[in-house]
C-alpha cells in the first residue's frame, strides 16, 4: 500500500507501528515522505497514492476518489501556526505587516488559510508578496531578511526564539477564541475503492501502539526529524498527537466544517465536497 506523510515527529510517531509491521494483518507499506506543499498538490492531481496526509485546508480540492478518514491527522488546541518577524528589522504588530513579503509553507495549507482569514480583519490593506517555502526554511529566511515575516508550523513554536524572532500572532489562539473549536490542521485521506474502514482501524491501532510503547519509535522519529533533539521532538508529539489523532469525533468534524465553511463564504476556497464526509460522518 502506497502511503505519503511528512517526516515530522507527530506523523512518524503515529505511523511507526504500521511502517514497521507491528500491526497484525496490516498490509506492508511503501512510504514516501513529503511536506504538505507536495501532498496537497498530489491529492488534487492524481490517485497515485493510496493514503495521504494533507492539510485540512486542501480538502476542497481533493479528487473525488478519496475519502476523509476519522483518524491519523492533526487537530488540537494550543498548537496553531504562528506569524513571526525579526524584531530587529520589523516593528512587531499586525499593522506592521501591511504590504510586507511573507513566507508560508503552502498556499493550500491550513496555516495559510487561517492567516488569510486573520489578515482580512487585522492587517490594513493586506500583506504584500506571498512566498511559498518548505516550512524548515522559513525561520532562517525571516532571520536573514529574505522575507519580512513568516508563517510557521510544527516545532517552530518551540524553537523560534533561538532564531531571534518575535511573535506577532498565534493564529491557533485567535481561532480558538473566535470559534471555541480545535484547530483543524492535518487530515488523512484514502482511496475509497480500498477498504477505508479497515485502513482507519489500522491507523487507530498504530496510534494506540505508539501511546502504549512511546520509546519504541524514538530512533525512527529522530532519524527522520530535521535537526531536532529528542526533547523538542517529544514536545512536538505531545502537542499534536491527542484524542483527535485516534478519532476526530463530532467536534473534530465541526472544526473542519467551520474552517472550510467560513473560507468558502469569503471566497477563499471552493465549497467543501459532501462526499469527503462519507462514510465516517458521525
Amino acid at each position: 500500500m502506497k502511503i505519503v506523510f511528512s517526516s515530522c515527529p507527530n506523523d512518524t510517531f503515529i505511523y511507526h507501528a504500521w511502517v514497521h509491521g507491528l500491526i497484525s494483518g496490516a498490509p506492508k507499506l511503501d512510504v514516501t515522505y513529503a511536506d504538505i506543499d507536495k501532498t496537497n498538490t498530489w491529492a488534487s492531481e492524481s490517485t497515485s497514492y493510496d493514503v495521504l496526509k494533507i492539510s485540512c485546508a486542501a480538502l476542497p480540492w481533493v479528487r473525488p476518489e478519496y475519502a476523509l478518514l476519522p483518524c491519523g491527522g492533526a487537530l488540537g488546541r494550543g498548537c496553531g501556526p504562528l506569524v513571526l518577524v525579526n524584531g530587529q528589522h520589523t516593528e512587531v504588530g499586525s499593522s506592521s505587516l501591511s504590504g510586507k513579503r511573507v513566507a508560508v509553507p503552502s498556499e493550500r495549507s491550513t496555516a495559510y488559510l487561517l492567516f488569510r482569514l486573520w489578515v482580512a480583519g487585522h492587517v490594513p490593506g493586506g500583506v504584500g508578496e506571498i512566498v511559498v517555502m518548505p516550512f524548515h526554511e522559513i525561520m532562517p529566511a525571516v532571520r536573514d531578511g529574505v522575507v519580512d515575516a513568516g508563517l510557521v508550523i510544527h516545532e517552530a513554536r518551540f524553537t523560534y526564539p533561538t532564531f531571534g524572532l518575535q511573535l506577532v500572532k498565534d493564529l491557533g489562539e485567535w481561532w480558538e477564541e473566535d470559534t471555541g473549536l480545535p484547530i483543524p490542521l492535518g487530515a488523512i485521506i484514502a482511496r475509497r475503492d480500498l477498504d477505508v474502514r479497515g485502513i482507519a482501524s489500522i491507523i487507530q491501532q498504530s496510534v494506540q501502539y505508539a501511546w502504549e510503547h512511546p520509546e519504541a519509535s524514538q530512533e525512527y522519529i529522530l532519524q527522520l526529524a530535521q535537526e531536532m533533539d529528542l526533547e523538542v521532538a517529544q514536545a512536538h508529539i505531545n502537542l499534536y498527537v491527542n484524542e483527535f489523532s485516534a478519532n476526530l469525533g463530532i467536534q473534530g468534524y465541526q472544526a473542519i466544517e467551520a474552517l472550510l465553511g467560513r473560507a468558502a463564504r469569503e471566497g477563499l476556497v471552493p465549497e467543501m465536497p459532501s462526499h469527503l464526509f462519507q462514510p465516517f460522518y458521525p
